[in-house]
């Protein structure tokens, strides 16, 4: 196989929710809102599936820097074009207390085929991610790196969650989105597939019985972009802050590299079964950073700090080359400061000890949420 290297371009998609300003429940977007955002952000925006969420989109970035002046840009006019209408958005995966029960979907073709095929399951899609994408030109190269990433796709998301609170309660997971979203079909851990024909030839087959459209519809935590020549990471939680974001999209990012080295010198990450890769899934979406994942060579349980610093030892010349390294570094605000599902509870957990309700430490959340979505802008 040849490795020539790629470019290891970077785009970030993020998806948020919008709250109305005084209750901070959710509230649906007006027809307007979403055409300004759209226009004014020349077409890098556009709806999602439920009529209170609108998602971005970043240009091909040649580095995390440069990705966060575009995403800092993207950011900036959602929140001032919403602030028109008495909204604002936040970047969290799941709202504290708003119910799905009450939202409305966005009157699309694309949505309401989606609302119609997925039935009951997809009616509480009350959920928001963020996507990277990696810029690997070669489609065999392409299945190959996701292979080997897939092993750190539970590390991606025990960092990444933000949707501790699901209708006013507090579910005990870091990351309650993924409960939701894998009851969806053709969701979880990709495959491990032997070549980039493999893989086209099993999307045909859903492809020619009509059980698809196109491989957009595979909704893999990993999987090759259905739309560019990339790789697309779909494991994490949305960032409250632009600043968790980044250091998420840079770890990506340099990991890809980092594997993509060591095929250059024919090496290659040790390959797990995903029956095990699952349990690290679970292990982050429950605990985050708080409780470890299995390292499967050593075979015990590692603390996440311990595991950060290896990692970032491991991508240490990658983020040099990719102009990523304060990025990186800035991920182990993971562990000093704690997840956005940390954060979001220290919230509530204050409001109720000074003496507030259930409902009023819920919104405090929420306020602390929009606040989050300015930092660093």
């Amino acid at each position: 196989m040849a490795y020539q290297e790629p470019d290891f371009t970077i785009g970030i998609e993020e998806e948020y929710l919008l709250v109305d300003k005084d209750s901070l429940a959710l509230a649906p977007a007006p027809d307007d809102f979403m055409a300004r955002c759209v226009s004014e952000l020349d077409g890098q925006a556009s709806p999602e599936f439920l009529a209170c969420q609108i998602e971005i989109g970043t240009k091909v970035c040649a580095s995390t820097p440069a990705a966060r002046e575009d995403l800092k840009r993207l950011r900036s006019c959602v929140a001032r074009v919403a602030s028109d209408y008495n909204l604002a958005p936040i970047a969290a995966s799941c709202h504290p207390f708003s119910d799905w029960k009450d939202q409305t979907h966005t009157d699309r073709e694309r949505y309401q085929v989606l609302k119609r095929d997925l039935a009951g399951v997809g009616y509480r899609m009350l959920i928001s991610g963020m996507h990277v994408h990696v810029g690997i030109p070669a489609p065999n190269q392409r299945i190959d790196l996701v292979n080997q990433l897939t092993y750190f796709l539970p590390h991606l998301l025990a960092m990444s969650g933000s949707s501790p609170f699901w209708q006013g309660r507090d579910t005990g997971m870091n990351s309650y989105r993924l409960t939701v979203f894998d009851n969806l079909p053709r969701t979880g851990l990709p495959p491990q597939l032997a070549s980039w024909g493999e893989y086209e030839r099993s999307v045909e087959t859903l492809i020619d019985t009509g059980v698809i459209e196109d491989s957009s519809k595979i909704w893999w935590d990993l999987r090759p972009s259905a739309k560019y020549p990339t790789i697309e990471s779909r494991i994490c939680d949305v960032s409250p802050s632009i600043n968790g974001t980044l250091s998420l999209a840079a770890l990506t990012q340099c990991l890809t590299r980092m594997l993509w080295r060591l095929a250059r010198s024919n090496q290659r990450w040790r390959m797990y079964d995903n029956f095990l890769i699952s349990e690290n899934r679970w292990r982050a979406q429950r605990y985050g950073v708080s409780e470890g994942l299995i390292d499967f060579g050593a075979g015990q349980i590692i603390d996440f700090k311990t595991l950060l610093d290896e990692m970032i030892e491991l991508i240490q010349e990658d983020a040099e080359t990719l102009g990523a390294l304060q990025d990186i570094e800035n991920a182990r605000d993971f562990i000093t400061h704690g997840t956005a599902s940390d954060r979001q509870r220290d919230v509530y957990n204050t409001s109720i000890k000074a003496g507030k309700p259930k409902d009023e430490a819920l919104r405090d959340v929420v306020s602390w949420l929009t606040e989050a979505f300015h930092d660093g802008l």
